[in-house]
């Protein structure tokens, strides 16, 4: 079907998973073209690319050579508004509409397919499985939710034979992809915008395990009770991590299952959360048929992904740069500064993402952010959501249970951290705080 149409067009066209698929369809000699609100790295890189893109809403600035409904296969992300001009253009005049994930589910439809779930480490486990089959030569395509520092890219392409997806469960996403392997890394409760409650969540990716093709496989991080083959530090696992230690940024550890024991693995990512989605990548590997000694070549040879604890900075200062934007995942960043910098004093940078996760993790928020030295509060990143009656940075800050906290502006923050006495600045959030990054990085070195 998608063979049918030579353009495809994106509403959404610079968001991290929609540009993957643009850039797919570049190489694949089609015609690209859409609308995005921001005008970022991604969308430069698009256009030059040979993608026509705008960021003003408005049915005129859509190219002609894309306005017919015959040639013409529209593509949109679940976060454009449903009173988007565009979107309604191409609805009323019956132009054949996507969402991302009904495109992603057509691509690998017919294709040996690889999902990644979870609510935590979807991004991180596909980046590394992705390197660990592109460093082994395995003809494959991968659309990942996060740039790889390897490749620099959200999309990887070594062939077509396999389809390496990350498997979403925003809006239910993921019950579009009937995948071949499938791994579960995490199902924290989120979305409870989308899922009412974690009841829902949990039968949501039920669903997505239901999915699987016969003869399939699931992996699963232990603590999701999920079943299929089971990862974690648990000896009791399939595969499972022993003498785990942290140094100089980067974790070391024994991967281990049946009578197999690959000693001292070094990977380039601190964190246990990020050892377990080596684990799980490995294990996956392992699968594919790919040999212990070169799997664990290739985990040593990982570099990491941007915006996943990635350091801006080490001197003078210490800057690290994470997606993190559920308590789960403040936690995961929290536990390996401890580990990491136990002597130095933190500041964690934090801009709330969404009304309704913060009203809805309000106090799970406030716990986590309160074990740090210092922290800082942006105003909430709304997304595709207005505000929320009562939910703000300062109902969160009143409800954190340290006397050194604060809200500053974006503006105000390189100022304020180059004063600061902390050793270690952690900058977290998953709207537009990461374009402070650089910025405060900068200011610092002055």
């Amino acid at each position: 079907m998608i063979n049918n149409y030579t353009r495809i067009y994106f509403l959404g066209i610079g968001g991290i998973g929609m540009s993957s698929l643009a850039f797919y369809f570049i190489n694949e000699n089609k015609l690209v073209a859409g609308y995005d609100k921001v005008n970022s790295s991604i969308t430069k890189l698009l256009s030059e690319k040979g993608a026509e893109i705008h960021c003003n809403d408005d049915v005129i600035n859509i190219p002609s050579k894309f306005l017919n409904q015959l040639e013409t296969l529209i593509v949109y992300t679940p976060a454009i508004s449903k009173s988007n001009k565009e979107f309604n253009y191409f609805k009323e005049n019956g132009f054949r509409i996507l969402k991302r994930s009904e495109l992603l589910g057509l691509i690998s439809q017919n294709k040996f397919c690889i999902a990644i779930g979870g609510t935590h480490g979807k991004t991180t486990t596909s980046s590394i499985l992705s390197h660990i089959l592109y460093e082994n030569n395995i003809s494959f395509t991968s659309f990942i939710g996060g740039i790889s520092e390897n490749y620099n890219s959200n999309l990887l392409q070594n062939g077509n034979d396999i389809v390496l997806v990350e498997a979403d469960e925003f809006d239910r996403s993921f019950h579009s992809l009937f995948p071949n392997i499938a791994c579960v890394t995490s199902v924290d409760p989120d979305h409870l915008d989308i899922y009412n409650s974690n009841e829902e969540l949990n039968k949501s990716f039920n669903q997505f395990i239901d999915n699987i093709k016969p003869k399939g496989v699931l992996f699963s991080n232990e603590k999701t009770l999920l079943g299929g083959v089971s990862y974690g530090f648990s000896s009791k696992c399939e595969y499972f991590i022993s003498n785990y230690s942290n140094f100089k940024s980067s974790s070391f550890f024994n991967i281990n299952y049946g009578d197999v024991s690959i000693d001292s693995v070094k990977f380039n990512m601190p964190g246990k959360h990020n050892a377990l989605n080596a684990l799980v990548a490995f294990a996956i590997g392992k699968e594919l048929n790919i040999d212990d000694k070169s799997i664990a070549n290739s985990l040593s040879s990982f570099l990491g992904v941007k915006r996943r604890f990635s350091y801006a900075l080490y001197t003078p200062k210490i800057i690290i740069d994470d997606y993190a934007h559920h308590p789960s995942e403040i936690k995961a960043v929290y536990d390996t500064i401890k580990d990491l910098y136990p002597d130095k004093t933190n500041t964690a940078i934090f801009q709330p993402h969404l009304f309704s996760r913060t009203r809805d993790f309000m106090y799970e928020f406030a716990e986590i952010l309160s074990k740090f030295d210092n922290i800082i509060l942006t105003e909430i990143y709304p997304a595709r959501e207005k505000p929320i009656t009562n939910i703000s940075s300062d109902k969160l800050l009143e409800l954190i249970d340290n006397k050194n906290k604060s809200i500053l502006k974006k503006s105000d923050l390189s100022n304020f951290l180059r004063e600061s006495d902390s050793e270690v600045f952690i900058i977290m959030g998953a709207g537009d705080i990461a374009d402070e990054v650089e910025i405060i990085k900068n200011n610092i070195l002055i």
